[in-house]
């Protein structure tokens, strides 16, 4: 796939950058900041831009803002963000944009070579990839809502890795259950969260966000 990296250290970019050219992608551009990002993917969009959260000139939001733009002016385009900590308020701004093809990672996953790279691929196929820490820690600080109190210990699961943006069979093969179950589990947390008769794919993102609050 073609890859657009953002982030202001250099190290870490030359580290994916070369993780990513021996895995077999192309690395399109190599930026620092949000602006020469913007101008790299207005371009040559590519399938998938990988950018820091913080970026200069002030370390707050300027990577997500960007990220944001970039979903909302090409589409297609992939963006898979990340973050030194779970940061709430980024992660719910980045998926009630665009549900489809956006993925939010804590740096630390990157030295998991092999969740970064699934992880990748699956915000190039136009699904959602979140840290399993990052959906842990939002759905704890929503467990007290009603909706999600509703939900079996076996639904929650299924819930976590759904938000992760697993498949139905890999929830299964990762659950070791048949996927039947799993798609009657997704069935009974679409009706408790009153998502039942919501269409597409952005359900299973919805599921973690319509109780999340501001």
């Amino acid at each position: 796939m073609r890859v657009i990296l953002a982030e202001d250290s250099v190290l870490l970019r030359a580290g994916l950058a070369r993780l990513l050219t021996d895995e077999g992608h192309e690395v399109v551009a190599e930026v620092g900041d949000p602006v020469a990002l913007l101008a790299a993917v207005a371009a040559d969009q590519p399938d998938v831009v990988v950018a820091d959260v913080r970026m200069p000139p002030n370390h707050r939001d300027e990577g997500l803002r960007a990220a944001v733009e970039i979903r909302n002016r090409w589409p297609a385009v992939g963006v898979l963000v990340l973050s030194q900590y779970v940061e709430r308020r980024y992660a719910v701004e980045l998926l009630t944009t665009r549900s489809d093809g956006v993925g939010y990672l804590l740096k630390d996953r990157v030295a998991e070579v092999g969740e970064f790279l699934e992880a990748l691929d699956r915000v190039a196929a136009g699904r959602a990839a979140f840290d399993p820490e990052v959906v842990r820690q939002l759905l704890a600080r929503t467990s007290h809502t009603d909706p999600l109190r509703k939900l079996t210990p076996r639904e929650a699961e299924v819930l976590d890795r759904m938000a992760q943006g697993h498949t139905n069979a890999g929830i299964a093969a990762h659950l070791h259950v048949s996927q039947s179950a799993v798609e009657k589990h997704v069935n009974a947390i679409f009706d408790k969260l009153d998502l039942s008769h919501t269409t597409g794919y952005s359900r299973r993102v919805l599921a973690i966000l319509r109780y999340l609050g501001s």
